[in-house]
């Protein structure tokens, strides 16, 4: 079922390329809490999406990303663990409000794949705010959740995205 859902949506985003709208490419940083706090330290992020305005209010699309979480390191004379990097990639779709032309309230919500040994994803949903500071460039406040088997990932993100326009092909 997970392969189906990557495969949907790199489909949709595949074919999203050639029509007109808006391509987001982004990074992402954030600090754990939580059932990882302990684990992992600091988190970065990849996001690659594609949004379709549906009216001047609305955007709708689909995102994927990479997220990776560098092990916490505890070295002293009493503790020593050796603890592993944590790793996801996630395939969701997207919705954005904007309440003015440059703040937005939005969710992604989808599947999170664990990438490192151990780890096998679960329930992606990342809610967000975004500020516009200029005609392509975006902020966000982010929070991420992945609801894992026996834990929950969840993280406080700052981000910054950046939206390509790409014309009709014909």
């Amino acid at each position: 079922m997970r392969k189906v859902m990557l495969a949907l949506t790199l489909l949709f985003l595949g074919t999203g390329l050639y029509a007109q709208g808006g391509l987001k490419v982004g990074i992402q940083g954030g600090m754990p809490f939580d059932d990882f706090n302990d684990e992992v330290s600091l988190v970065v992020g990849l996001d690659l999406g594609y949004m379709w305005t549906l009216g001047e209010v609305i955007d709708l699309g689909v995102t994927t990303s990479f997220i990776h979480g560098f092990a916490e390191t505890f070295h002293t004379d009493v503790v020593l663990t050796d603890l592993s990097d944590v790793q996801f990639g996630t395939a969701a779709a997207a919705v954005r409000i904007w309440t003015s032309n440059s703040f937005s309230i939005g969710v992604e919500a989808g599947q999170a794949f664990g990438i490192n040994e151990g780890n096998d994803g679960g329930l992606y949903l990342r809610p967000l705010v975004g500020y516009l500071m200029g005609p392509n460039t975006e902020v966000n406040f982010s929070y991420t959740s992945i609801s894992l088997e026996d834990k929950t990932w969840t993280t406080v993100n700052f981000g910054i995205l950046h939206t390509f326009q790409l014309k009709k092909r014909y």
